[in-house]
């Protein structure tokens, strides 16, 4: 027979269990809340400031208000110019910026042509009148990205022109690079090898010293001659290799089942994904090190990798995020692999074209390593 009685005993002590637990109590609390926030002030798809550079050639007051126009619907933030369009696009591939603004030399007398009839077709349609007056090159790659600045495709020139311009006619052409067919799994399945190895690299190695705490180990460790970095490198050089092969997995069906071809040096990948796996196992170590028990392990391990999806531009543009959240995704390993792992596999651009993901990841791997083998030296005593 049930007895309400022991069900109640059994429910206080849960409570008080829970209460002795805090990292759990803590977690109970935190996740939701960072997710709120994060969903509500973080993610926004209507991507706004988006960074741009120009190449003006004709460097008339007509070029210079046309940049105004534009950057007065605060889509594009223009940071960069530019002497020639070679150097504009060196810049996308190594996402300095993800469009720019090419201006032609005759922009005064496309403008002219330019039809200015409020509405309905214009009167004569050869190419001369129906030609855009300027050029978006855009990193297409991203397709929200793309699709942001395809929306500037027919602006008004209300300012250029003193009337609303023809809206069957296109203001600028658009060129996409990278990915013109705007396929989003040229975006995806390289963002899916950031997002994997985030989740199986740092749950590995999360567990890593609580296990032997839990197994009984830790004694026979700490009687040993092992010192606490040769610890710290023995746990994490197995999972190595564990993580070269799922990257290995991913980009091969990721060619075989929907034709996204690995563009850029395969030694470029190799150093970037071997960067990012030690930066990952290393954060992994840390909360092994601060951890009691493998479940805190798992706990602190979803309380990173929720960030990591939602900030390090996986799932939505960085450029769409407030300046806060591009902090906090800043201090994220993801953040910066995604960076990298899209830029040779999307855009063929060489590692050390982007040093400051580089430089970042190492220096992440070094500083996470001092951490874990500092705090394990202090469990010995």
């Amino acid at each position: 027979m049930t007895s309400w009685l022991r069900i109640k005993a059994i429910f206080f002590k849960e409570l008080i269990q829970l209460k002795r637990d805090r990292m759990t109590f803590g977690m109970i609390v935190m996740i939701p809340l960072i997710q709120l926030l994060l969903f509500g002030y973080a993610i926004n798809t209507n991507i706004r400031h988006i960074p741009a550079g120009v190449v003006d050639m004709s460097q008339t007051g007509i070029s210079r208000l046309l940049i105004q126009t534009v950057q007065a619907t605060q889509v594009v933030d223009v940071q960069h110019y530019f002497q020639n369009e070679e150097q504009a696009q060196a810049a996308i591939a190594r996402a300095d910026i993800r469009a720019v603004l090419f201006i032609p030399q005759d922009i005064s007398q496309r403008l002219a042509r330019h039809p200015s009839v409020g509405l309905g077709t214009p009167a004569s349609t050869d190419e001369e009148t129906t030609r855009p007056i300027a050029q978006w090159i855009v990193d297409g790659s991203d397709t929200i990205v793309a699709g942001a600045i395809k929306g500037l495709k027919g602006m008004p020139l209300v300012e250029l022109l003193n009337k609303p311009a023809n809206r069957s006619v296109p203001t600028f052409e658009i060129t996409l690079l990278f990915n013109p067919e705007q396929r989003t799994v040229v975006n995806i399945v390289p963002g899916l090898v950031g997002i994997i190895l985030t989740m199986t690299m740092i749950m590995f190695t999360s567990a890593a010293i609580v296990r032997e705490r839990e197994r009984g180990n830790m004694e026979m460790l700490i009687t040993t001659p092992v010192r606490p970095i040769e610890l710290m490198l023995g746990k994490i050089i197995p999972y190595i290799f564990i993580g070269s092969i799922q990257v290995s997995i991913i980009l091969g069906l990721g060619y075989t089942l929907f034709n996204v071809p690995v563009n850029g040096g395969l030694w470029d990948l190799a150093g970037a994904t071997f960067l990012f796996i030690t930066a990952s196992l290393t954060l992994g170590l840390v909360i092994s090190t601060i951890a009691k028990n493998q479940l805190q392990s798992m706990q602190m391990t979803v309380f990173i990798l929720m960030p990591s999806i939602l900030l390090s531009g996986f799932m939505f543009p960085y450029e769409g995020m407030p300046e806060a959240a591009q902090y906090i995704a800043e201090a994220l390993p993801a953040t910066h692999f995604m960076r990298m792992i899209r830029g040779i596999v999307a855009r063929e651009v060489d590692l050390f074209a982007m040093s400051y993901d580089v430089y970042w990841l190492a220096l992440f791997t070094l500083a996470g390593l001092v951490v874990a083998s500092l705090r394990f030296m202090k469990r010995l005593d």
